[in-house]
């Protein structure tokens, strides 16, 4: 089999899988990932904020970010958009913003409207050996990724 461009092989022991229905059309979920005055208000955990210093999401930009701890720690992050395809995929390396980060991870998110109009959202996070999977799970991960996917339901309800 040949990988696709940007393609990583995948393997169940490296990965995080966040996954949420939202009362929203899929159109809606989407587009609070496009711009940076949807993601400044709901991105990163409870308690979290971020300051943005570039956001460009379509394949080859990047979202630059700090994010901010409620204690004042500051996480310097970066996004770099793979795959940008309206309003079902994304996917992109996030990681911290320096180039060559060993720790960057590949994310895929899709986006899927049941009949019912509301959407699944999920979340893979395929992290590059399961040392950090696990270290990042250890951490909290999916725990604080939850709070931050009911930061982005309470959007949402605003946007309607």
């Amino acid at each position: 089999m040949i990988a696709k461009k940007n393609e990583i092989p995948w393997s169940l022991d490296r990965e995080i899988v966040l996954s949420r229905v939202f009362d929203a059309s899929r159109e809606l979920v989407f587009a609070a990932w496009l711009k940076e005055e949807h993601l400044s208000k709901w991105f990163g955990p409870k308690g979290f904020t971020t300051k943005t210093h570039e956001c460009d999401v379509r394949p080859g930009g990047r979202w630059r970010f700090d994010m901010i701890a409620p204690d004042g720690k500051v996480w310097d992050s970066r996004m770099v958009f793979l795959e940008v395809k309206a309003p079902e995929l994304l996917v992109f390396d996030h990681g911290s913003d320096k180039d060559h980060d060993p720790h960057r991870f590949r994310v895929t998110i899709t986006f899927d409207e049941q009949s019912d109009k509301k959407t699944v959202m999920t979340m893979r996070q395929l992290h590059p050996t399961k040392e950090q999977r696990d270290a990042g799970i250890g951490f909290g991960a999916v725990e604080l990724g939850y709070t931050t996917l009911e930061k982005l339901a309470g959007h949402l309800r605003q946007m309607q």
